[in-house]
């Protein structure tokens, strides 16, 4: 994923707990999750595209 190994995550995750604390790293994590959720169901919509129709 992205290059990272193990370590580079883990060192990642234990500075994000640091900086932001038990209590809102799920919040922060429930947030992306819908950020990517969204992000993904807008790339699969079929929809024309505007510039297209003329």
């Amino acid at each position: 994923m992205f290059g990272l190994g193990t370590r580079e995550l883990l060192v990642v995750l234990a500075i994000a707990f640091l900086i932001f604390g038990g209590k809102k790293l799920p919040e922060i994590g429930a947030g992306v999750g819908g950020c990517i959720r969204s992000f993904k169901k807008g790339l699969s919509e079929d929809t024309p595209d505007k510039t297209l129709q003329d």
